[in-house]
């Protein structure tokens, strides 16, 4: 499909989010100890937020619906969220403000070796928030990708994107059992391992996956890092391989993976091939520093697969 085709579909995210404030560090800092940090970036976060950049960075048509803090001039995390947002063409408009509340905001260190340490305060004040009209949002939409931690709003989103029969994929991230009635309203799940291990209550992934899929008709899949995607195919366990790449910067990966796999989905390509391509970018992102800066483009996305055929 030309990169022209991709322009024209639209995926919807929804959910959590963030401004990160990202330090990159030799080492994770110590109790009583100052770290001096060699880089700093404020960027976007949050699991939809993410992927709606990951979207936009590989050619498509992006949107984000999620609840931010109010109102608009004081929340100053809030305005600067939608302030980065707007630099990568994501449309915000439908997100709602919660006046009095703040927009979740993080402090991560990425060390020497990629991997991340994260400080996260989200006001329980914004889960109260509700999309104004779920229909209008999804009306154009050609697939929907939502993350669980709001998931009283997330919920009337993918009923709306149901309703329509199009692709609605789940990032099953946070480890929560009060979302697991997401777990049959969406077409398609893709879990975080530890977010798997919470829900089935069981260390073993495939194990999970199966006892999970007893409680809904959605494709499943698991991400774990590094290690090979797992997902169910007829009740048989299948795998994509992850990519062997030389890791920078872990930061958005999973949701890198997710929003490609939502766009692959929303152009018609089946699910094996939409997780091929999106463990390819999720691998290309953890090769650059920078949180969600580090998503990849379409053309980018192409090559790696191309040299590895």
């Amino acid at each position: 499909m030309s990169s022209a085709d991709t322009a024209r579909k639209h995926v919807l995210c929804a959910g959590i989010a963030v401004l990160d404030q990202v330090f990159r560090v030799a080492n994770f800092p110590r109790p009583d100890v100052k770290t001096q940090a060699s880089e700093f970036r404020t960027v976007n976060g949050g699991n939809a937020a993410n992927a709606a950049v990951a979207i936009s960075r590989l050619g498509a048509r992006a949107s984000f619906a999620g609840p931010l803090g109010g109102p608009a001039g004081e929340d100053a995390v809030g305005d600067a969220f939608l302030a980065l947002a707007a630099r990568e063409g994501i449309d915000c408009s439908a997100c709602p403000r919660v006046d009095g509340a703040p927009t979740s905001i993080s402090a991560i260190c990425i060390d020497s070796r990629g991997e991340r340490a994260i400080v996260n305060f989200r006001d329980d004040r914004l889960a109260a928030a509700r999309p104004v009209n779920a229909a209008a949002l999804v009306a154009d939409a050609d697939a929907v990708m939502a993350d669980n931690r709001f998931p009283e709003f997330a919920a009337e989103v993918c009923r709306a994107a149901r309703a329509r029969r199009i692709p609605v994929v789940l990032d099953a991230d946070e480890p929560r059992r009060d979302s697991n009635d997401l777990l049959a309203i969406v077409s398609h799940v893709v879990f975080s391992a530890e977010g798997l291990r919470a829900t089935a209550g069981s260390d073993h992934l495939g194990r999970s996956l199966i006892d999970v899929s007893k409680r809904t008709p959605a494709f499943l899949a698991v991400t774990d890092g590094r290690n090979d995607v797992l997902w169910l195919d007829g009740g048989e366990l299948r795998q994509v391989p992850a990519f062997a790449v030389d890791v920078v910067d872990t930061l958005g990966a999973g949701d890198t993976f997710h929003g490609a796999f939502a766009l692959m989905l929303a152009e018609g390509r089946n699910e094996r091939d939409a997780m091929r391509v999106a463990a390819a970018a999720a691998a290309l992102k953890c090769t650059r520093y920078g949180g969600i800066l580090g998503a990849p483009t379409r053309a980018e996305v192409e090559a790696f697969l191309a040299a590895r055929d």
